[in-house]
């Protein structure tokens, strides 16, 4: 039994990275990720209130004008994280973006767990957490470094066919090919984006402890997941309503997703599945244990998102560079998780 919920954290890991993979294909289809985040989150928020209502724990709603105002405000990380994915995945590659989130994430938890922040318990540093923390370090720079240099393709030069004189004889020369256009670019640069990873990574752990405090409150693991993502749903509204006044986004579309694949909707269950599976699994065998596998199974699963290019994402080899980038992120992630 304890196998099969080792198992099932591997797992629930790899559907953060099948959410930010599948989430493409509805962003494509709406045109704006604002709405696309929207939709997705959408999705979630009435899952986990079907679900609230199947076990019975919907009714602890009614404590919420007891509890302290910030321990609501969990649901604020998702927007970012959620809408961060849209916008990485194509620009740097699953791996990539991943590795940023987990490194975030990873270091904001080692902030937390030094300082003993919202409610956590103080915890000392340690030789494997230093040794951890340089391996993800170096883990992500190996493979961002990788990223950029295989977005540099050199020109190859293409044999032309050119004819000789009046005889009609034909000699072969090259011609070098035009350079490949440079990526699109739109608001930040590339040291942008990267931040933007890192932030999005941040904010996880520290809605998983704003969550813990609300889930002392209510005692309803459920509905506390359906608070989070009702908060996290009205925010990234208000945010596409404010772009769109402000003509900083497009209208979402809503006929072209009648032509998306379906899968393109599996974005708000893989969150709904997370959120509700790392609740039961951390009281069951421990958060460090739970984090740890997570993380492990988000990295595996967009290295082989990349390495295939599964769900219509651009295919990005897993070259040695990269294979040992992931390898020093995975062992760095367990070393922090579990020391």
């Amino acid at each position: 039994m304890h196998a099969l919920l080792l198992a099932s954290a591997l797992l629930i890991g790899c559907l953060l990275a099948v959410q930010a993979s599948v989430n493409l294909q509805l962003n494509k289809a709406v045109g704006t990720p604002y709405g696309a985040s929207t939709l997705q989150l959408s999705v979630a928020t009435a899952l986990l209130a079907v679900l609230a209502v199947a076990v019975g724990t919907i009714t602890a709603v009614d404590l919420v004008p007891d509890v302290p105002f910030w321990h609501l405000l969990g649901g604020l990380a998702s927007p970012l994280y959620i809408t961060s994915g849209i916008l990485l995945f194509p620009r740097l590659g699953a791996l990539a973006a991943v590795g940023l989130f987990v490194t975030g994430q990873m270091f904001a938890s080692l902030g937390l767990d030094l300082l003993g922040l919202i409610g956590i318990e103080q915890k000392p540093i340690s030789a494997g957490i230093v040794v951890g923390a340089i391996a993800v370090l170096v883990g992500i720079t190996v493979i961002i470094r990788s990223q950029l240099v295989a977005q540099k393709v050199p020109a190859v030069a293409t044999p032309v066919a050119v004819t000789v004189g009046g005889g009609g004889s034909v000699a072969t020369a090259t011609r070098p090919a035009a350079p490949a256009p440079a990526p699109k670019r739109s608001g930040l640069g590339q040291g942008g984006w990267i931040i933007l990873g890192l932030i999005a990574g941040a904010v996880l752990p520290i809605q998983g402890a704003i969550n813990a405090q609300l889930r002392k409150d209510l005692q309803a693991p459920v509905t506390v997941a359906m608070l989070s993502f009702i908060v996290a749903t009205l925010t990234i509204l208000v945010a596409l309503l404010l772009l769109r006044a402000t003509r900083r986004t497009p209208a979402p579309k809503f006929e072209p997703l009648r032509r998306m694949p379906w899968w393109g909707w599996l974005g708000g269950a893989c969150a709904a599945a997370y959120v509700t599976a790392t609740f039961m699994l951390i009281p069951t065998i421990g958060a460090a244990t739970t984090v740890a596998l997570t993380v492990t199974g988000q990295q595996v699963a967009s290295a082989v998102v990349d390495n295939y290019g599964l769900f219509r994402m651009p295919r990005r080899p897993l070259t040695l560079p990269r294979l040992g980038g992931l390898a020093l992120l995975i062992a760095g992630s367990v070393l922090v998780q579990l020391t």
